[in-house]
């Protein structure tokens, strides 16, 4: 793990807080990455990952309370608390969470497209085939993908 800058920063003049300032309009991912990396700068971090997986389950958990009690206000809250969590493990590791799920998205549209066109060699389309028959396809995708010839 890297050392921690053990100098505080103060909030520049005309701020109260050393988030001030920070775009409201910023995309919510790169937005929680900036925060998140601010404040770790300043020591308000986990020292090692296993704090980061003990808080993802602890926001796991709560996720799944919200979900049990189909509460969607709590829903949004906890989903967004997961995905703040995911966006510090993402900054710890060193990996920007922009890139990572732009490269995700881009892994997924290629595996979708691979069922839509190999449905379409069949003479089916989309609304004539099912989740079971999708999901094999998928995995015909994700295994031409490991092998290259995708």
């Amino acid at each position: 793990m890297k050392k921690r800058n053990k100098i505080i920063k103060k909030p520049k003049k005309n701020r109260s807080s050393l988030l001030d300032g920070i775009p409201k309009d910023l995309p919510a991912l790169q937005r929680a990455f900036l925060v998140s990396k601010i404040v770790s700068g300043v020591g308000f971090d986990w020292p090692h990952l296993k704090g980061v997986f003990k808080k993802l389950k602890e926001e796991w958990k709560e996720f799944q309370e919200a979900l049990s009690l189909r509460d969607q206000d709590r829903l949004r809250g906890e989903l967004g608390d997961l995905l703040f969590v995911l966006t510090n493990l993402s900054r710890m590791l060193r990996i920007n969470p922009e890139k990572a799920l732009q490269r995700a998205t881009g892994k997924f549209i290629r595996r979708f497209q691979y069922i839509e066109r190999s449905l379409q060699k069949m003479g089916k389309s989309l609304g004539q085939s099912n989740l079971l028959e999708m999901d094999a396809l998928w995995e015909e995708a994700k295994q031409r993908e490991r092998k290259g010839s995708f």
